[in-house]
Order: C-alpha cells, then sequence, then structure tokens
C-alpha cells in the first residue's frame, strides 16, 4: 500500500448534498459555506450552530445552503468529512516529511497530525459530532477508525514488517481511541493543547503497542 492509499482508502460516506457543484465558483462557494461553518462551530459549539448563522458568516443566503444542504446536520456531516479527509492528508504529510524509521514513529506522525490539525484547523471538533439517527454505521468494519486502521496497518507491515491481521487492525483501532479520546482532552479547554495529556497521549499508545510489538529501534 502507498501513502496515497491512505487517503484514498477513506471510508468516507460522502457528502449529504442536494446538489453536487460543477462548475468552480459551485465549489468555491460549498467550500466558503463549510469554511464558514467552521468558525461557527468554534465559536458556539455543534449543538447550537444554525443554517442561519452559516449563511450570515458566509455572507450568503438561507436560500444559498439549502440549495447545497437539506439541513444544518448535513451541513455538520459535510464539514466533518471534510475534517477526516484533511487528518488523512495531514498524516501522510507527516510521515513524508519525517521519514520515519521504525514503526512507532510512523504510528507517532499520526498522533502529530491530529495535535496539527487541532492547532490549526478551524472547526477540527466536528470529528466529534454524530448524530446517530441520520448516519448510522451498520457495519463496524465501515467505522472511520477502523478504516483508518486498516489503511495504517498495511503501511505498517510493507515498510516495517509488523505481523499483518486482524490483530494488528484491532490494536491499532484500540490505539486510535485511545489517543482520540487523550488528545480531544488535552484541547477541550487549552486552544494550544495540554502539554500533560499531549505527552501521556504519546506514552500510553508507544507502551500499549510495544507490548504487543516490542521496542521500536531508536524510539
Amino acid at each position: 500500500m502507498s501513502l496515497g492509499d491512505l487517503i484514498v482508502n477513506s471510508g468516507a460516506q460522502g457528502q449529504l448534498i442536494r446538489t453536487e457543484p460543477i462548475q468552480q465558483r459551485s465549489a468555491d462557494r460549498l467550500s466558503a459555506l463549510l469554511d464558514a461553518a467552521a468558525e461557527v462551530v468554534d465559536e458556539v459549539g455543534f449543538d447550537r450552530i444554525t443554517t442561519a448563522m452559516i449563511a450570515d458568516r458566509a455572507g450568503a443566503s438561507i436560500g444559498t445552503v439549502y440549495r447545497y444542504y437539506p439541513d444544518r446536520v448535513a451541513v455538520l456531516h459535510a464539514l466533518r468529512e471534510r475534517a477526516i479527509l484533511r487528518f488523512r492528508v495531514r498524516v501522510v504529510d507527516e510521515i513524508a516529511a519525517q521519514a520515519p524509521q521504525n514503526w512507532w514513529e510512523a504510528v507517532d506522525c499520526g498522533v502529530s497530525a491530529f495535535i496539527g490539525l487541532y492547532r490549526s484547523e478551524p472547526g477540527f471538533r466536528i470529528i466529534h459530532f454524530v448524530e446517530r439517527e441520520r448516519v448510522s454505521v451498520s457495519d463496524p468494519k465501515d467505522a472511520q477508525s477502523t478504516t483508518f486502521a486498516r489503511s495504517l496497518a498495511d503501511i505498517l507491515v510493507e515498510e516495517f514488517g509488523l505481523p499483518g491481521g486482524p490483530d494488528l487492525i484491532f490494536r491499532l483501532e484500540v490505539a486510535v481511541e485511545m489517543a482520540d479520546a487523550l488528545l480531544s482532552r488535552a484541547f477541550y479547554v487549552d486552544v494550544n493543547g495540554d502539554e500533560r495529556f499531549i505527552l501521556e497521549c504519546r506514552r500510553v499508545l508507544h507502551d500499549y503497542l510495544v507490548e504487543y510489538y516490542g521496542p521500536a529501534a531508536g524510539a
């Protein structure tokens, strides 16, 4: 598996939009709506956001929002999908830039990507938005954490010789869930992230995976 596959195999369900943008102008308008939604999410949270707030921040009419999205929930799901895709791109960029020498350094690139986006990506907290009545995962194997773990597992097997199979995927999924919880807590109040939780996140993930795959040289 190539690093590009980490992005392609995202398991994304597709944005819940009414009109697919064809012209660049429409695509730009759609992007502006999501940018506006991201800013409002940071200000009021995704529970209180309204389509009127999004339209006002984007300098657009309510009709423009409804042209693309049936309601606020659809906007939030589209924003979450975009955030997940940007996380995957960031992981690929981190791996390419850091050129990890062992499996732990590769896993740690994912942690760094998450931290970097929390610090720089407006509305990144949207990744925790789930409206179960509108969008559900019928098969647990299709969950975002599972699809990402599966893609990362393939890279760790091919590049660093870890034993492949369902056990590796499961343990990486556990690691993803732990990292998500600890890093979310790190940024719950502190916009730059509480370094205590960030360091502890790295330690917990490292120690958990080392128990199964042995020390990574130089880690």
